[in-house]
C-alpha cells in the first residue's frame, strides 16, 4: 500500500505525464509550466521529470500520427475539418521539407500539424517515433538545463 507521500509523488508524475501527453495532441495546453513547477517544489530528479515529460509528449504526437493515418480515409466526407485543397497544400509542404521536419514537432500548433501530416503521408512508425522523441526530448532537456543553470 502506498503511503500518503507516495500517493502524492505518483499523482505528480501521472499529472506530468498526462499534461505532456495532452499538450502534444490537438487539444490546447502546455506542459512546461507543470514541469518547471515540479523542478522547484519536488525532490524528483531532473532526469526522471525529463523522461516522463518526453515520453508523454512523444506518445501524444503518436496519437496525432494515428489520427492522420486513419482519419485520412474520410477526407471526402462533408464533416472533414479541412478542404482537399488545404490538405493537398499541407501534404505538399510536408513532402517538400521531408521527415526531418518532425524534429520540430515540439512547436506549438505547427508540431501537431506535422505529426498529423506524417500520418497522412504514411511516414514509417519507427522513423516518426525516433525523430519526434529526439525533438521533444531535446526541447525538455534545454528547458531543464536552463532551470538548472539559472
Amino acid at each position: 500500500m502506498l503511503s500518503n507521500l507516495g500517493r502524492y509523488f505518483l499523482l505528480d508524475l501521472l499529472s506530468l505525464f498526462s499534461t505532456s501527453f495532452l499538450s502534444s495532441t490537438i487539444l490546447p495546453g502546455g506542459s512546461e509550466a507543470l514541469l518547471l513547477y515540479l523542478t522547484q517544489t519536488s525532490t524528483y530528479s531532473l532526469i526522471a521529470l525529463w523522461v516522463i515529460a518526453s515520453v508523454g509528449n512523444t506518445l501524444g504526437g503518436l496519437t496525432n500520427w494515428l489520427l492522420g493515418r486513419y482519419l485520412y480515409r474520410f477526407k471526402e466526407h462533408r464533416l472533414f475539418p479541412i478542404s482537399s485543397t488545404q490538405l493537398n497544400k499541407a501534404t505538399h509542404f510536408f513532402h517538400k521539407y521531408g521527415t526531418a521536419s518532425l524534429l520540430f514537432s515540439w512547436l506549438p500548433i505547427i508540431g501537431d500539424a506535422l505529426c498529423i501530416l506524417a500520418g497522412v503521408s504514411r511516414v514509417r512508425l519507427f522513423i516518426f517515433f525516433v525523430l519526434v522523441l529526439f525533438g521533444k526530448s531535446a526541447r525538455y532537456a534545454i528547458l531543464l538545463l536552463g532551470v538548472e543553470y539559472l
